[in-house]
């Protein structure tokens, strides 16, 4: 599981989080909704190690990720991030984008690292798009080959930072589908976005954060329907 005790981020003298607590299970889907500035992408890359945090404890499968005696590298492979930009390398096919990282990181041979990244393009719906660039997919296509990228680790967890926020409207239900696959197989996700009804939808609890505290958690029909913190009435009042 991943548990987050008591966490405190600040860059210079802006405090980003106050305070967070939050347990999230094997196989749950949690989504992370409010507004700008509110701490949700933060929140993500401090689970990820990739910022560090000033207090507080994050713990995934017992490992403590800010302790100085934490292999960060060895930890992430089990945690796959994904965020808003794609982050492809554009003089690479989505095959090699894929397997550059099982190839890298883990030491792969080609053969091996392009049975894995196959069968992970496949899975997202981009098995006819192996040999084609970046330049060549879709916004949701570019998105759907960046959460493939992440799967061909075998986490068992992934990060979601607003995947969706630079697509067309058009492109995001393809991506929100391929995210909605994975929950129904039991990937443990934590979703910071803005998509209220995939929030609704796919999420087991829907935490909602307001400058830099969690305000409100609840399961979707109670946090949706009958929300208690006046911030989160306000906010859902402003999206829905």
């Amino acid at each position: 599981m991943i548990e987050i005790e008591k966490v405190y981020k600040s860059f210079g003298k802006l405090e980003v989080l106050k305070g967070i607590d939050l347990t999230v299970n094997k196989g749950e889907v949690v989504s992370i909704i409010g507004g700008s500035g509110s701490g949700k992408s933060t929140l993500l890359t401090c689970i990820n190690g990739l910022e560090p945090i000033q207090s507080g404890r994050i713990r995934i499968d017992q490992t403590e990720v800010h302790a100085r005696s934490t292999d960060l590298n060895k930890l992430r492979r089990k945690i796959g991030i994904v965020f808003q930009q794609f982050n492809a390398f554009p003089h690479l096919s989505v095959l090699d984008n894929v397997t550059l990282a099982l190839r890298k990181v883990l030491g792969m041979s080609r053969r091996e690292a392009e049975e894995i990244a196959v069968k992970q393009l496949e899975h997202v719906g981009l098995g006819d798009k192996l040999k084609v660039y970046p330049s060549r997919l879709s916004g949701g296509q570019q998105q759907r080959m960046a959460i493939a990228r992440a799967l061909a680790m075998s986490p068992k967890y992934m990060l979601f930072d607003e995947v969706t926020s630079a697509l067309d409207p058009l492109l995001v239900g393809e991506v929100l589908d391929t995210l909605k696959m994975l929950a129904e197989e039991g990937m443990t996700m934590i979703c910071v976005t803005h998509e209220m009804g995939f929030a609704r939808d796919v999420s087991k609890r829907v935490a909602f954060f307001h400058q830099g505290v969690m305000a409100e958690i609840a399961p979707p029909d109670q946090l949706f329907g009958a929300p208690q913190h006046p911030e989160t009435q306000k906010f859902l009042s402003k999206v829905r």
